[in-house]
């Protein structure tokens, strides 16, 4: 059995500063941090602790691939996600510096390896995404015999939690979650 895990770099991270910024006190909670926009800035992802929380063993895993925007020249969060084993995608915003194309590449890219990579009733999708766009395939390779998880914070769609066949809230693992120096 392989554990096929799709991330949406964005929408973990924005999030999870979203949280970081209740739990540090810059916002009373979670819908003043969304609603303002308010974000603990200094928050970063450890990308080897998610692969491993989310996708297990990389003996596990059948592939692993990180989906984002194209980050500054200087940015160095996407070559540390490589090193942790994820493949990476990463798009150009568009003229108004909207993100797009993520969540329909993620979607594509499951949907072709159900077909080209994985075998139903054998192998299993993670998610780590919170949009409720993921519900139709979600339900579609439930449909063909896929266990497909998914994983984020607890305000993730409610459709989407409902759709999987499990959800994994990560809300108290945001601590384990952060990149330290000391956890490169």
């Amino acid at each position: 059995m392989a554990n096929y895990l799709y991330v949406d770099y964005s929408n973990i991270w924005i999030e999870a500063m979203h949280l970081g910024a209740v739990k540090s006190g810059m916002a009373p909670n979670l819908n003043a941090a969304i609603n303002h926009k308010i974000c603990d800035y200094s928050y970063k992802l450890d990308f080897g602790r998610l692969i491993l929380f989310a996708g297990g063993e990389k003996k596990d895993i059948g592939r692993a691939v990180l989906f984002g925007s194209r980050p500054p020249p200087n940015d160095t969060i996407w070559e540390l996600a490589r090193k942790r084993g994820f493949e990476v995608v990463v798009y150009d915003r568009n003229a108004w510096n909207k993100e797009k194309k993520i969540d329909t590449d993620i979607a594509t890219e499951i949907a072709f390896d159900s077909v080209e990579k994985m075998k139903p009733g054998k192998d299993e999708v993670t998610l780590v995404a919170g949009d409720a766009d993921f519900v139709p395939i979600v339900e579609k390779l439930k449909k063909r015999g896929f266990t497909f998880d998914v994983v984020f914070w607890g305000h993730a769609a409610a459709e989407l939690k409902k759709a999987a066949s499990k959800f994994v809230n990560l809300n108290s693992f945001l601590d384990h979650l952060r990149h330290t120096p000391s956890t490169v």
